[in-house]
């Protein structure tokens, strides 16, 4: 975690000095740790910062407290997509190595709407994340506007997980050959949610039952 959060204090702040309450290395860290547990909203974002705001001092100051969520809404919209692609990265990286051996169990890929985020010119956006329920830890996620995209952002997701020996569990959305297919070649194994006459999901590696 060290690592990652040595990556985050490089991100430049282009807010005016003299403007800044919360600094940004607070607000990506109370972001990073929230998302890490599944928070999917801003709302809940600054509630998981006021509600552990204890552990979060153990990596960073925080000395004005935690931010309104449309503080950290603002901050981190200010923000490259590509550097925050560059934390997931890092993520990523750190669960294939031997320390992240105990984060491998089952990663459950899930889509949400994120409340309060569209309006009349713009669908609200929808997130799908990459989780184990288990450790209460995202491994990634990708966002686009409106629910109809889901399909794309699971396939985009999926190309930037290590599945390897892990089950990865997707609902009846992601039942797809191509899927299936993907995280076969990653060598990982599936749960398919299947929907119809049949409550069982599908299960399997080398095909879709």
């Amino acid at each position: 975690m060290e690592e990652i959060i040595g990556y985050l204090r490089l991100i430049e702040d282009r807010r005016q000095e003299w403007k800044v309450v919360h600094l940004l290395i607070d607000i990506v860290v109370i972001v990073l740790f929230a998302t890490l547990a599944n928070a999917d909203d801003w709302h809940e974002m600054e509630i998981f910062g006021q509600e552990n705001l204890e552990l979060l001092r153990k990596y960073v100051r925080l000395a004005n407290g935690v931010p309104s969520h449309d503080t950290i809404q603002r901050v981190m919209s200010s923000i490259k997509p590509e550097v925050m692609e560059g934390v997931q990265k890092l993520w990523n990286e750190y669960t294939s190595r031997s320390e992240g051996e105990a984060l491998k169990k089952v990663v459950s890929i899930d889509g949400k709407t994120i409340r309060g985020n569209g309006n009349k010119n713009q669908e609200a956006l929808h997130v799908v994340s990459a989780w184990s329920k288990d450790q209460g830890v995202c491994f990634g996620q990708k966002a686009a506007d409106g629910k109809g995209n889901e399909i794309p952002l699971i396939k985009q997701l999926l190309d930037t997980l290590n599945v390897a020996n892990q089950v990865v569990t997707i609902d009846a959305i992601g039942t797809q050959t191509e899927i299936a297919q993907m995280i076969k070649k990653g060598k990982g194994d599936y749960v398919l949610a299947v929907k119809g006459e049949s409550t069982q999901p599908a299960r399997g590696h080398q095909n879709i039952l």
